[in-house]
């Protein structure tokens, strides 16, 4: 039976309000996003919109992480998957990086990035466990190279910190489409520096 029709005062799912944030972003960037404009589209007023998100910066944040799940989702899976960790590693960062210029996720990223200046705790604290997630299953990947002998020894730890960095840096010039830094040139930049610090032929 298909779903009844919603009606002028049903509010949707929330599910399909995030959904909508990030189909905007990604079809007209973070400037045609506007809690007017996203209320039509889910068939909200905006003063619905901000009763249930409050701030259009928990909006965003909300999407963010909701975006981030799914990627936690898909990243897990590749993690699991009977391959050396050298291919889950290079998979991990495949993820990782954006897509490529103007890249939704990665957008809304560095809006919520900008934004957290003047953020309170908890939206750092929400930050801070999406960043969280990354960081274990990358340890966690890295100390079980070095335990297998796939890997050159490492702090695992101290060597997923400095990664993180380079692929934050690299994933900005990514996202903002700085010439000379598109994602096929990043992944062999990265791909260069891996080779270099963990090839136990190094």
């Amino acid at each position: 039976m298909p779903p009844a029709p919603r009606t002028r005062n049903t509010a949707p799912p929330r599910e399909d309000v995030l959904a909508a944030v990030m189909a905007t972003v990604a079809e007209r960037g973070l400037d045609g996003l506007t809690m007017a404009g996203l209320g039509r589209e889910v068939g909200m007023s905006s003063g619905h919109l901000l009763y249930y998100f409050r701030t259009k910066d928990e909006l965003l944040l909300q999407t963010l992480e909701w975006s981030e799940n799914r990627l936690g989702a898909e990243r897990r899976r590749l993690l699991s998957r009977p391959a050396t960790v050298r291919e889950r590693l290079d998979q991990y960062i495949g993820l990782y990086l954006p897509a490529g210029h103007r890249d939704p996720h990665w957008t809304l990223w560095l809006e919520v990035w900008n934004r957290s200046r003047d953020a309170g705790d908890d939206a750092r604290v929400r930050q801070a466990a999406i960043e969280g997630a990354w960081h274990r299953d990358l340890v966690a990947l890295l100390a079980e190279g070095v335990s297998r002998g796939e890997l050159r020894r490492v702090d695992a730890d101290r060597f997923a910190t400095r990664l993180r960095a380079l692929l934050d840096g690299f994933s900005v010039h990514v996202a903002v489409g700085l010439p000379g830094t598109g994602r096929e040139h990043v992944l062999d930049q990265v791909r260069e520096f891996l080779d270099e610090s963990l090839s136990l032929d190094g």
